[in-house]
């Protein structure tokens, strides 16, 4: 009886030391450690064993090659199947293009041979980094020709339980302008409001005419032809709304000094705000000139010495 219960608590003891194998593990850095594979890996738990995937990487360490690792560090574990397997993961994603956008816009503008610009970048594969690393990236090497737009430069990503990544860009720089540009498809005709418009930034590239710049130039002005959302306006596509229409009926006054008079007229022309056109007061077969004021509305002012005359035409 003796012996069995010793037997037994050497048995429990045996138990109690004996290793595990981990059958997934989350890597946090570039290498694989003994402790990776086995719980209770003994004395060695903390021994490097080598470099382990890729960020966004796996492997998988077999039976065969388990058992050679764990004879070789003095763990006590053994395969009982050949299905017996270790997976190593290290979680990755795709560094951001947008932090590399800064840091090479940051550099190109160092250089001061840019204003406002994109950047474009057709051929750009961002390499995958550890998914919980703060990736810092450098840009150098930088050859901007600035006739052409296009660059080449190299970029180094560096940051804590990753690798150092190092890679070469190249693309194009394109400069652009602030200006207005139509928040929706606007029709001919369209007198333009504030809500019509957005800042957007335009490519000098793409410009081939004068286009307007400011947001107040534009609002309350009438649109020529049409223009497609997130286009810029033509300056020679923008008119003065037309206030007054030709064969309309309008409001014809007329001030001078102290005197006002006010009566009909039909207009012989159309006409924007401040245009002078030609009218016809209904009570005479005479036009007289006459300027836009008011939707419908124009006004003549004449000089006192020429009142007596005008007023027998609007009577």
């Amino acid at each position: 009886m003796r012996f069995l219960a010793a037997l037994f608590a050497v048995a429990l003891s045996i138990e109690a030391h004996a290793a595990s194998l981990r059958t997934m593990t989350t890597l946090h850095g570039p290498n694989v450690y003994l402790r990776d594979l086995f719980d209770n890996a003994g004395r060695y738990a903390d021994r490097l064993l080598g470099p382990g995937p890729a960020p966004g990487g796996r492997i998988v360490v077999q039976a065969p090659q388990l058992d050679a690792i764990a004879r070789q560090y003095d763990v006590h574990w053994r395969s009982i199947s050949e299905g017996d397997r270790a997976v190593l993961e290290w979680p990755g994603q795709p560094l951001s293009k947008d932090i590399v956008l800064d840091a090479l816009r940051a550099e190109i503008k160092a250089t001061g041979e840019a204003g406002e610009f994109d950047i474009d970048m057709p051929d750009f594969v961002p390499p995958v980094i550890p998914a919980e690393a703060t990736p810092v990236p450098t840009v150098s090497q930088l050859d901007l020709d600035s006739n052409t737009g296009r660059f080449s430069a190299m970029l180094v990503v560096t940051g804590k339980a990753m690798n150092r990544v190092q890679m070469p860009l190249s693309g194009r720089v394109a400069e652009v302008v602030e200006a207005p540009v139509c928040a929706t498809r606007l029709l001919p005709e369209t007198v333009i409001r504030a809500g019509d418009l957005r800042m957007g930034r335009i490519r000098k590239t793409l410009l081939q005419y004068e286009i307007a710049r400011s947001i107040d130039r534009i609002v309350g002005m009438q649109l020529r032809r049409p223009v497609a959302a997130g286009m810029p306006i033509r300056l020679e596509d923008l008119v003065r709304p037309v206030l007054v229409q030709r064969g309309g009926v309008v409001r014809l006054e007329l001030q001078a000094a102290d005197l006002f008079i006010s009566s009909q007229a039909v207009a012989l022309e159309a006409g924007a705000a401040g245009d002078i056109i030609r009218v016809q007061p209904k009570s005479s077969s005479a036009a007289v000139t006459a300027q836009v004021t008011a939707p419908d509305q124009v006004s003549v002012i004449i000089q006192p010495a020429r009142l007596s005359s005008r007023n027998a035409a609007l009577q």
